[in-house]
């Protein structure tokens, strides 16, 4: 053989050698309903105060991102009410321009992924990669893993409430533009009457004097928080953008 294809052997098993591996994660069977719905953003406005997070992986190098299969380093353990088999999402608040979350700013709540617990000692962890929503990093705070419930969508298609427009705020990774199928976060929750699987019209005003908002598309609400809700994109006749306006039908 000759030294070259010994070097690129040996360079192949010390890449397979340099991480340790967990468990290889288990088939998802699961709906890819669910799945998106699992990774849909929300959006927060103040830091989440879980102390709950993400530190490091098992690797001879320093890594701040991990996949699927890796194992990775938690900062509680038993003494914290950690358990193997334990399972949670990994999270991350985005920021913009690193300004606080508020109501004027608020932040974008990106899931990354879940985990599995692996290993626990009094003070630390070890869990496996679940699953990817995009890639988990160092620093990703924790929350219970509880499988998302995809809302039963409503039939009626009542009259969309115009007097009472909501606005199209974000998405994930502080997106500002959505097609079919994406994920928005828009400024109306259950205190505007908004329920898991109600219909909205999306318009858009073109600011032109003496004439009719255009209606873009329509969305539907998967997951409804007091003030905010999260849509995804059923009709999209051209992009949709923050800003423009929802109108519930009820």
């Amino acid at each position: 053989m000759r030294l070259s294809a010994l070097l690129a052997a040996g360079l192949l098993m010390a890449a397979t050698l340099s991480a340790q591996r967990g468990p290889a994660p288990a088939a998802l069977h699961m709906d890819a309903e669910v799945l998106a719905l699992a990774c849909a953003p929300s959006v927060t406005y103040e830091m989440p105060l879980g102390d709950l997070r993400l530190t490091g992986g098992q690797d001879s190098f320093t890594r701040r991102n991990y996949a699927p299969g890796d194992l990775v380093t938690l900062n509680a353990g038993t003494d914290n009410g950690i358990d193997v088999g334990q399972e949670f999402y990994t999270r991350r608040v985005q920021l913009e321009n690193r300004r606080p979350a508020s109501r004027q700013t608020p932040g974008v709540v990106r899931t990354s992924g879940w985990i599995k617990v692996y290993a626990v000692d009094k003070k630390m962890s070890l869990a496996t990669i679940t699953h990817a929503c995009e890639t988990i990093e160092v620093g990703d705070y924790l929350d219970p893993f509880v499988l998302p419930t995809a809302p039963e969508v409503s039939t009626e298609l009542a009259p969309p409430q115009k007097e009472n427009y909501g606005r199209i705020l974000i998405g994930a990774d502080r997106r500002r533009s959505f097609a079919r199928g994406d994920f928005m976060v828009v400024d109306r929750g259950s205190n505007h009457g908004v329920t898991p699987g109600a219909r909205f019209v999306v318009y858009r005003d073109k600011l032109e004097a003496k004439n009719f908002l255009y209606d873009l598309g329509e969305a539907v609400a998967v997951d409804v928080r007091a003030d905010t809700s999260t849509l995804q994109v059923t009709v999209s006749r051209d992009a949709f953008t923050a800003g423009d306006y929802v109108a519930l039908r009820k």
